[in-house]
């Protein structure tokens, strides 16, 4: 769900702006023609990108249905997109889930592996989502229970706003944890909303009990990247493989609530669970939706690499959220933000109204060797450039440098 909806879009040439390391001076490369190649990459550096797609209707199935057409021209935008910058593993926000994966499907074999510049995305996951999904608790206190104001996470309908993973390295499906149902108050310090003029709390006890952090979901993702460019995908297992976890997650936006702020505090807190996640390997009260308690381990002999990614609906210098979450996260000394930026727009992913601002992101772990980063806003009379407004954000991506075999 966004910030703010009213968009305008004024855009210039895409940049690949290089994060110089090892002493390795990375040239930039730009897209600025009116007819855009690919995004260059080498076979070196595995590509990770988060991209909020707005594939989102008023009724379940409705979307699904659009993309069942083959022609919808939202996809089809959106779809270039991505054939444009390639990634490797994509993380999507704003798009249905269903069980059966239809929407996903339909996107991915509908659109991403069509025309010239086809790509193909053989390991999916379509992520539960807590949006849309009707509990037993009256969140508003207006003596009913209905959607959307009363589901876990706001939605008119069950999976709506979700998020999905698509990879060209295999998932180890065995492993994903998942914060579906983490309780708000289980956390240490939690930030509980308080009625400004009454001093009290503005959810009752059970309510606040039983209510869950996640207004989405919180994911960790294991992905098996090959350590070579010519070792097949043989499984986490394997010697010349590495695991990489992906933290996805696409917190509440910060607004859309009154003095209690409890959106803003419920945004910080779904920020914050990151931040102590990757710091508190055995903290106890981290415990996920299989039972297993603590925060992310080491792998094997070395530290886990990891990376942060989602539209986390803040910004750590400007709007409306409690810029301390974000601002925290990205200062962790566990994490290196590459602050990916196109040429004329800095680091913003978004624009909402008049305000451009960054809440897009893909924070890698410090351990990464981080070598090129870029905002895709592309400039506004190019092909690429009106593609891009099929939805109000813009895809982030960063390229790291293929670990070495363990």
């Amino acid at each position: 769900m966004n910030l703010r909806l009213a968009v305008t879009v004024f855009v210039t040439s895409l940049a690949l702006v290089p994060i110089v390391t090892r002493g390795q001076d990375i040239p930039p490369t730009s897209v600025s023609s009116t007819k855009e190649k690919l995004v260059e990459k080498s076979t070196e550096t595995i590509r990770v990108a988060s991209f909020n797609v707005s594939l989102y209707g008023k009724q379940a199935g409705e979307v699904a249905q659009r993309l069942l057409a083959g022609d919808d021209s939202q996809a089809t935008d959106l779809a270039t997109v991505i054939q444009t910058v390639r990634p490797d593993i994509l993380l999507l926000c704003e798009i249905d889930h269903e069980p059966d994966r239809r929407t996903l499907d339909a996107f991915a074999d509908g659109y991403l592996a069509k025309g010239n510049a086809a790509i193909d995305y053989p390991h999916r996951w379509s992520i539960p989502t807590n949006t849309g999904l009707l509990g037993d608790l009256d969140l508003d206190s207006d003596g009913d229970v209905e959607l959307p104001t009363d589901a876990h996470g706001f939605g008119q309908y069950p999976g709506q706003y979700a998020m999905a993973v698509l990879s060209r390295f295999e998932i180890d499906r065995d492993v994903i944890r998942t914060f579906q149902t983490f309780r708000w108050s289980t956390m240490p310090g939690a930030l509980k909303p308080v009625d400004p003029v009454t001093g009290q709390p503005y959810y009752s006890d059970t309510v606040w009990q039983s209510l869950r952090l996640s207004s989405k979901n919180h994911v960790d993702v294991p992905v098996s990247i090959p350590s070579s460019t010519s070792q097949p995908s043989a499984g986490v297992e394997s010697s010349n493989h590495r695991v990489l976890h992906l933290l996805a997650s696409h917190p509440t936006p910060p607004v859309f609530d009154g003095d209690e702020d409890r959106n803003g505090k419920r945004n910080h807190d779904e920020i914050r669970f990151w931040d102590e996640y990757i710091s508190k390997p055995d903290a106890e009260w981290i415990v996920d939706d299989q039972g297993s308690m603590g925060g992310l381990k080491s792998d094997s002999s070395a530290d886990a690499m990891f990376v942060i990614a989602g539209d986390l609906n803040s910004d750590p210098k400007q709007g409306d959220s409690l810029r301390s979450g974000i601002a925290n996260l990205i200062s962790n000394p566990r994490v290196r933000d590459a602050m990916p930026t196109s040429s004329q727009h800095g680091i913003s992913t978004a624009k909402f109204g008049r305000n451009e601002i960054r809440v897009d992101y893909v924070v890698p772990s410090s351990n990464l060797n981080v070598i090129r980063s870029a905002v895709v806003w592309p400039d506004a009379q190019t092909d690429l450039g009106k593609r891009v407004r099929a939805t109000d954000h813009r895809m982030v991506w960063i390229d790291i440098e293929r670990p070495s075999p363990q």
